[in-house]
């Protein structure tokens, strides 16, 4: 039975403002899109605008998960996949099926045969957008011989857009603003020349436990393989192209309230090899961009926040913004109640890397 959207965007944003994990939250969502459109396997990936089409910041699975994502990842980037992120984000209505019902053509076929060898037989993906950018990405998939996805099931999805972004939202704003214990160590990840992870530290190791795994330990090479795969193949393109996309992002905040930094560096000259992918607490103006889209933050509040974080006060602030001070302490104001932060330290807090 169909559940209406608006008592689903009530559920959901109840559950989302307890804190759950990542794993409840994908758990949850499962249930709920399958309220809309039945399917039998779900790939749930959030972002932020600030982080590109590419890269999510948080992932969860349903079921058959991450080695299906991985190969998928790597078939998109060896020039496959018809209903890629950035083919979506094209269309009026983000949606698109691959698999059974999604054509014919070569890059269908391809991608139909990686369905195939997990048993799926067709994926109906979402890209999560608003007015303010991409949000994150749902795939949910079909068992070979289930009936294809159809055109009234692609608009329900569709229409979950809106309401996964906010729940998106209302989950991070869930989680602590500031960190309340001190930045791990750098961690690195060795990622080899076929896309696959060699290697990870300890450090590393801890802080992914921190965003993936918050509530069990263990973050397996399984799980980070999806991932490490997009970062991999946006640093070699980033050699042979330098106006690509740098694999520079930040990771949405933690359960412990700190955001991470992840940087894709080649340890050969010319890309072929391994990639070292360097794990640290985020800082600046990387930081700063994903925390301002996340809190819905205007560009006249953002130059306010930067002021701040220079130690200046709210005169010389008025001052060099031209604006009152009555009109500076309503931006903290408004910047206060977005974020959750008590005050001025607590914002800060938030901030330092």
């Amino acid at each position: 039975m169909e559940v209406s959207l608006d008592r689903l965007a009530r559920e959901l944003h109840a559950l989302a403002e307890q804190g759950v994990s990542v794993e409840e939250l994908t758990e949850v969502l499962c249930g709920a899109i399958g309220s809309q459109v039945a399917h039998d396997v779900l790939r749930l990936v959030h972002t932020n605008p600030a982080a590109g089409l590419w890269l999510g910041s948080l992932r969860g699975w349903h079921r058959d998960g991450p080695e299906l994502a991985e190969e998928l990842v790597l078939d998109r980037f060896a020039d496959g996949d018809p209903c890629r992120p950035d083919d979506l984000a094209r269309r009026p209505v983000p949606v698109g099926v691959v698999g059974v019902g999604g054509g014919d053509g070569p890059r269908q076929r391809r991608t139909r045969e990686i369905l195939a060898a997990h048993g799926v037989g067709s994926e109906l993906r979402l890209l999560v957008r608003d007015r303010r950018g991409v949000w994150g990405f749902v795939g949910v998939a079909r068992a070979e011989g289930a009936r294809p996805f159809d055109q009234d099931e692609m608009a329900r999805l569709a229409r979950l857009g809106p309401v996964l972004a906010a729940t998106f939202r209302t989950f991070m704003g869930a989680q602590p603003l500031a960190p309340g214990v001190p930045a791990l160590p750098a961690g690195v990840i060795i990622v080899g020349a076929d896309h696959t992870v060699q290697q990870i530290s300890p450090q590393a190791k801890e802080w992914l436990e921190q965003v993936w795994l918050p509530r069990q330990r263990g973050v397996t090479e399984r799980a980070l393989a999806p991932f490490a795969a997009e970062i991999s193949h946006h640093t070699r393109e980033n050699i042979a192209d330098p106006g690509a996309w740098k694999p520079w992002m930040c990771l949405s905040k933690t359960s412990a309230g700190r955001w991470i930094a992840l940087q894709g560096q080649p340890l050969d000259a010319d890309g072929s090899g391994e990639v070292a992918i360097v794990v640290q607490a985020a800082g600046g103006e990387l930081l700063l961009t994903s925390f301002c889209h996340w809190h819905e933050i205007t560009a006249r509040e953002r130059q306010v926040i930067e002021q701040l974080c220079t130690a200046t006060p709210p005169k010389r602030i008025a001052r060099a913004l031209e604006m009152s001070v009555h009109t500076v302490n309503q931006h903290l104001k408004t910047i206060y109640r977005k974020t959750g932060a008590d005050g001025r330290d607590e914002l800060l807090a938030a901030l330092a890397s």
